[in-house]
């Protein structure tokens, strides 16, 4: 069974708007196991939507249609949808009557465009509005079902909680669960190497894959006629995947890697200590994003310039002046300082070139030394990172993040 969900709106075609609704559907829709094929933006104007609805019509067994149901000349969903299925439009008095009984009760006359409102695809159902003035319909036709919702997303959330999602769910429910593995320190691509073969063959279940700076997501679903065989396919599928991927996989869905950190700082009763240069103090400020974070992370310096290295860490000036301050020498240094002075069981430190200008053939831009100070010795990493200078800078702190995570781990 494929569901199309057709979002309404020139707004939504420019880059200040985003397709909430859409989402809110897609989200609900997987909650009952009905996952979505495709999804369209498409504007207000005439042909284009209609002709979007003919797509869709063919394409798609149910169909969510979301905004352009308002009163303006731009609300333009009824006279499509009409076009595409070859119906009319009918007037219904007793939808302008409710209508002017909203109004009323606000104690304000009904604006003359909200007539436009009234008017109904020829033997649609309507669906009651309970927020707003423009009800939705629900339109049968060739064994496909069409949905036009209001696009307020209250409106749209009133409609689809009382009068579509209960229908829906009774036609083709199917119990879904769902979960998120993230990792980190491998790429899109080496993820998808060690998991190829693991992909479903069933509809049964799915996977999605999802890179971002520093981290890699899985998305994993599964579904069943009962609670318990999605439970069961959704934990062998992600099992399988947790496996594979091994010591990448940090946490779950609501899981940072800084909260994660945190999380097994706590665990093993130690403390931490940062001293960040190129970051300028982006390490201390996702760990202080994680609430109880104070009672693990003692503090942290941004030693940007030489003279600062040497004098709150006490990196010792022979060290740069041989080595230079993008090293692993004077990264060792930093983290040595920023241990004892804070008093910490661990501290992490980085120095790099965070660009776009400082580099050399040497001492690329990209180029970072991160180092570890614990209570077991220092281990010190040397890494080039891509893209622009918050990019490195990102990339950076989760790799530092990471290198502490897998000390605390036992992770080699």
């Amino acid at each position: 069974m494929n569901i199309e969900i057709i979002a309404v709106g020139t707004e939504l075609l420019s880059p200040r708007f985003t397709d909430t609704n859409s989402l809110y559907l897609i989200e609900r829709l997987g909650d009952i196991g009905l996952p979505v094929a495709r999804r369209t933006i498409v504007g207000d104007w005439g042909e284009g939507l209609e002709a979007s609805l003919r797509r869709a019509m063919d394409f798609a067994d149910w169909i969510l249609v979301g905004g352009g149901l308002g009163p303006t000349g731009d609300d333009r969903t009824r006279e499509a949808a009409a076009s595409a299925l070859g119906r009319g439009l009918v007037f219904r008095p007793d939808i302008q009557a409710a209508i002017e009984e909203r109004f009323r009760r606000r104690e304000r006359p009904m604006a003359e465009p909200n007539r436009r409102q009234a008017w109904i695809v020829e033997g649609a159902e309507v669906l009651p509005n309970g927020a707003g003035t423009a009800p939705g319909q629900w339109i049968e036709s060739g064994g496909k079902i069409l949905v036009l919702l209001p696009g307020p997303p209250h409106e749209l959330k009133t409609v689809f909680e009382s009068s579509v999602l209960p229908r829906l769910a009774a036609r083709g429910r199917r119990h879904a669960s769902r979960a998120v593995i993230r990792t980190t320190g491998l790429t899109e691509s080496e993820v998808e190497a060690l998991i190829a073969e693991l992909y479903p063959e069933s509809g049964d279940c799915g996977l999605t894959v999802l890179a971002s700076p520093g981290r890699v997501d899985l998305h994993v679903s599964a579904s069943g006629e009962k609670a318990g065989e999605a439970e069961v396919r959704l934990n062998n599928l992600a099992g399988k995947l947790r496996d594979r991927l091994g010591s990448a996989v940090y946490g779950g869905q609501d899981d940072e890697l800084e909260s994660v950190v945190v999380r097994l700082l706590r665990e093993a009763g130690a403390t931490l200590a940062t001293a960040e240069s190129c970051t300028g103090g982006l390490v201390a400020h996702r760990l202080t994003n994680v609430p109880g974070s104070s009672r693990v992370f003692l503090g942290g310096y941004v030693a940007y310039g030489n003279a600062a290295k040497a004098r709150d860490l006490g990196v010792d000036p022979s060290i740069i002046e041989a080595e230079g301050a993008v090293s692993e020498a004077a990264a060792a240094a930093m983290a040595f300082g920023a241990k004892r002075r804070m008093g910490a069981d661990w501290a992490l430190a980085l120095t790099g070139i965070a660009g776009p200008d400082g580099g050399s053939e040497s001492k690329p831009v990209g180029l970072v030394h991160i180092a570890l100070a614990g209570p077991d010795g220092m281990t010190a990493e040397r890494r080039v990172f891509p893209g622009l200078r918050e990019t490195v800078k990102f990339l950076s702190s989760q790799r530092a993040l990471d290198m502490l995570r897998r000390r605390l781990s036992g992770i080699a």
